[in-house]
């Protein structure tokens, strides 16, 4: 586990109930010792790269967390750097409600999953929005091609920390793309046994 991620997510109430169930020595030496996790390594980066879609959680001005899904292409979710990420928001149903709440605080949680291979990373950061008028090409940059007249801002996050998680009670999901190649390769076989089916009933070579 990371050292920031550590600092950050135990907080006293989550210490003390670490101390209650037995397992704070083990995680106060990881907050002390655990490894550098303010910037992405390789791993985490390819990983990111791969994915279609996050959930980013924001935090509104009464307090309440907000959850929202962002989905695109494989890499909409760009590592800029290893300390910085970027999206283009595109637009949808007017709501701003993750706009609005970064404007009163930049803290957000990033979820990303994995589910084929049971994976997921969380990213602890400080989002920053950049309005088309600000910097209409790094918004331009940041969308997926095809729709970049979609894209109304850019999201820079920079990174406070992140996690890995266990597999543990992920349950594996494809998506179509994932699902192609298997849906193809029983496509070819049910039309390879039609043709054995026919010619076993007119008693010719398939």
């Amino acid at each position: 586990m990371g050292r920031h991620y550590a600092e950050i997510a135990f907080t006293p109430a989550v210490q003390a109930e670490q101390t209650r169930i037995g397992s704070r020595s083990r995680y106060e030496r990881v907050a002390r010792d655990g490894r550098e996790d303010g910037q992405l390594g390789p791993d985490e980066t390819a990983f990111v790269a791969a994915r279609d879609s996050v959930y980013m959680a924001s935090v509104s001005e009464t307090g309440w967390p907000y959850l929202q899904h962002r989905g695109g292409p494989p890499g909409f979710l760009r590592v800029l750097s290893p300390t910085r990420l970027g999206f283009a928001d595109l637009v949808g149903n007017r709501q701003h409600v993750s706009v609005g709440n970064l404007a009163g605080d930049d803290r957000v949680a990033l979820f990303l999953m994995d589910y084929p291979a049971r994976r997921r990373l969380k990213i602890l950061g400080h989002a920053r929005v950049v309005r088309e008028g600000e910097d209409a090409a790094l918004v331009a940059d940041l969308a997926p091609p095809g729709i970049e007249d979609r894209a109304e801002r850019a999201i820079l996050i920079d990174i406070a920390g992140f996690e890995w998680n266990c597999p543990q009670h992920i349950t594996p999901r494809y998506s179509a793309a994932e699902l192609a190649p298997l849906v193809a390769r029983l496509e070819t076989a049910e039309a390879e046994l039609a043709k054995l089916r026919a010619a076993q009933r007119t008693g010719g070579e398939p």
